[in-house]
C-alpha cells in the first residue's frame, strides 16, 4: 500500500509525508498419516517520508519457521524444528533517524532456535510446542554493535551468544465471525545456563477483517520482554488496508489454509 498527506496553510498543522508498507505471511502444513510438517513466513518492510524528517522504517520484520512432528498419540507429536527472526534494515535508538545511535541492523540481532519436544495439535487452530531441549543462537554481525553486553555478548568482538533451555510456543485461531479472525502467538524461553528464572517472553496478535476475495484490513499488536535486549516491555501496533490474496493448495485439513499476501498501514 502506498499512503500520502500533503497540507498547505493548514491550521490544524502537518507535514507532507508519503509512505508504502507491504507484508507476507505464508503459512503452509503438510499432514498425512502420522506426519505433520508446518512452515511458517512472515515478512514486513515498510517506509514513510515526511517532510523535515526523511525516510523512516515503519515496519519492519523477517520470523521464519519450520517443524517436523510424527504423532505417537493422538494429537501428539515428536517434535522437532528451527525458527529465524531478525530485521532487514538498521534501526536507530531515536526512532528511525539514520543521524542518531544505531542500534540494530540485518541479523544484529538475529535469533535461531534449534530444538527437539513434543507438539500438541487437536485441530487446524491450535498448535501448542514444548521443547525443553533448545539451542538459542543470538547473532550480532554487524561489527558496530559488537561490544560487551550488546544483545548479551560476553566480550567485545563476540560476534554470537548460544544459550540453552526450554522453548514453549503457541498458536491459536479464533473465527470471530464471519471474515473477522484473530490469530494468536505465543512463546517463552528459560536459559538452563544462566538466570533460568529470566524469561524471553512474546506475544502477538492478527485481527483480519475480510471486505471482499481482494481487499483487507489487518490490526496486530506485538509484545516482547527480553532483557538483554532492554529490561522493559517492548510494544509494537500497526494497522493495514490494502490487497490480500489466499492460496489454496489442499493439503491441510480445513478447506484452504492461510497463505497470504497483504499491505499494511
Amino acid at each position: 500500500m502506498i499512503n500520502q498527506a500533503a497540507f498547505s496553510n493548514w491550521v490544524g498543522g502537518g507535514a507532507n509525508n508519503v509512505g508504502w508498507l507491504a507484508g507476507v505471511n505464508y503459512n503452509i502444513t503438510y499432514e498425512k498419516d502420522k506426519d505433520l510438517w508446518e512452515n511458517i513466513i512472515i515478512l514486513g518492510y515498510g517506509q514513510n517520508d515526511t517532510k523535515g524528517l526523511g525516510i523512516r522504517k515503519t515496519q519492519d520484520m523477517i520470523n521464519v519457521s519450520t517443524n517436523y512432528g510424527r504423532k505417537f498419540l493422538k494429537s501428539w507429536y515428536f517434535s522437532l524444528g528451527a525458527g529465524l527472526q531478525s530485521q532487514f534494515a538498521p534501526g536507530y535508538e531515536d526512532g528511525n533517524n539514520p543521524e542518531a545511535k544505531k542500534i540494530s541492523n540485518f541479523m544484529a540481532p538475529g535469533y535461531l532456535n534449534v530444538g527437539m519436544g513434543i507438539t500438541y495439535r487437536p485441530n487446524d487452530d491450535l498448535t501448542v510446542t514444548l521443547r525443553p531441549t533448545n539451542a538459542r543462537w543470538t547473532f550480532v554481525m554487524d561489527k558496530d554493535l559488537q561490544f560487551a553486553g550488546s544483545y548479551g555478548l560476553k566480550n567485545d568482538g563476540d560476534t554470537s551468544l548460544l544459550q540453552f533451555g526450554f522453548l514453549g510456543t503457541a498458536i491459536y485461531k479464533l473465527k470471530i465471525m464471519e471474515d473477522i479472525h484473530l490469530t494468536n502467538t505465543a512463546s517463552v524461553f528459560s536459559n538452563y545456563l544462566d538466570r533460568p528464572d529470566r524469561l524471553v517472553l512474546a506475544y502477538g496478535a492478527i485481527l483480519n477483517l475480510k471486505v471482499n476475495k481482494y481487499i483487507s484490513s489487518n490490526i496486530t499488536l506485538d509484545l516482547l520482554y527480553d532483557h538483554n535486549q532492554i529490561e522493559k516491555t517492548q510494544l509494537k501496533q500497526t494497522l493495514g488496508i490494502g490487497f490480500a490474496y489466499t492460496l489454496d493448495n489442499g493439503v491441510k485439513r480445513s478447506e484452504r489454509k492461510d497463505s497470504q499476501w497483504w499491505i499494511k498501514k
